[in-house]
């Protein structure tokens, strides 16, 4: 998924407060009073220019004045990333966008969303600071457990996003389908709620769930992605709506391998239906491009699966993949 320029108003305010001053030797004795409770409002205001309180017509600029982060203690949201996700997130208002320059705020008790690439991701947990760390919400595509696990953030609040959004600035399709009309967008951990909530405000579905219920429709989300860009780029389709109309059969022994594979290696039940609720998504965002990306994050889980002889768990998968290899396909080396 891409990720956004946060689009919202704000005012401008200096660093220096001492412009609003007025030498108080030039004023009347009888203004004095009033006169303070003027400079003290203005002030006041002004030191919480940075945060949006609503959102704003989709495309426009967002400014902020990280200067002020360190003398606030809000509960406002913090959005990292200015892509496609990152900028209809903010729409909801309420939130400051921070760009790579800019730092999270150490004073800060609201949720941390970081609607990144997941190669951006060790640089701004590394930058985070010791307090604010499980206020860090995960929106990634693929598996993030090894990562999480590195950086003793497993407990910390993940969210699958099944909603396409195209291009910056566009309204998003949301992945509510004919066997899921409530939605498949789900979210577990502590800002749970916060995020729905946020969802909600844009128009988009969301499910918070324990967990436990998190981990098979992680895996799920895994296997759509791992599939269909996977299938539509051996086979050099435009879209992952081609892929799975023209190789339907590929696509359902690709996602019946990867299945039983995660099931066999991480003890999880899948509720029956997985294949049908995968094919409905497909064709939510029928015309979403194909393409092998983040292998390290998406296919490799599945490359390196072996049964308990030591044979490969996921071959069909595994061939996919050499053959797209074999075709110059890929933008990476195969382990």
């Amino acid at each position: 998924q891409g990720r956004g320029d946060c689009p919202a108003t704000t005012q401008s305010f200096s660093s220096n407060p001492k412009q609003y001053i007025v030498k108080m030797k030039m004023t009347p004795l009888r203004l004095v009073p009033s006169l303070l409770v003027s400079i003290v409002l203005l002030l006041a205001t002004s030191s919480h220019a940075w945060v949006s309180t609503s959102a704003q017509k989709r495309g426009g600029p967002w400014h902020t004045n990280m200067a002020l982060q360190s003398t606030t203690t809000t509960a406002t949201t913090e959005i990292i990333g200015a892509g496609r996700i990152g900028s209809l997130l903010a729409e909801a208002g309420e939130c400051v966008v921070l760009g790579r320059e800019d730092s999270i705020d150490p004073n800060g008790t609201g949720p941390i969303l970081i609607a990144t690439r997941n190669d951006a991701l060790a640089p701004i947990v590394d930058a985070c600071p010791a307090n604010r760390k499980d206020d860090l919400v995960f929106l990634q595509n693929g598996y993030l457990d090894n990562f999480l696990e590195q950086y003793g953030l497993l407990e910390n609040t993940q969210a699958l996003l099944f909603f396409s959004v195209t291009a910056k600035g566009v309204a998003p399709v949301d992945g509510i389908t004919t066997v899921n009309p409530e939605g498949l967008t789900t979210v577990t951990g502590r800002h749970g709620t916060a995020l729905a909530a946020r969802l909600q405000q844009l128009g988009l579905k969301c499910n918070v769930v324990s967990a436990a219920d998190y981990r098979p429709a992680m895996f799920e989300k895994l296997i759509w992605i791992s599939t269909m860009m996977l299938v539509g780029t051996a086979k050099k389709c435009a879209t992952v709506g081609q892929a799975d109309q023209d190789y339907t059969n590929i696509v359902a022994a690709v996602v019946q391998e990867l299945v039983s594979s995660v099931s066999a290696t991480e003890g999880i039940t899948f509720a029956p239906g997985t294949l049908e609720r995968l094919r409905a998504y497909t064709t939510v965002v029928a015309d979403f491009p194909c393409g092998v990306k983040e292998f390290e994050w998406r296919n490799e889980y599945f490359y390196k699966l072996q049964t308990a002889s030591g044979e490969e768990a996921c071959p069909t998968h595994n061939s996919l993949l050499r053959d797209c290899a074999a075709q110059g396909l890929l933008g990476f080396e195969l382990p």
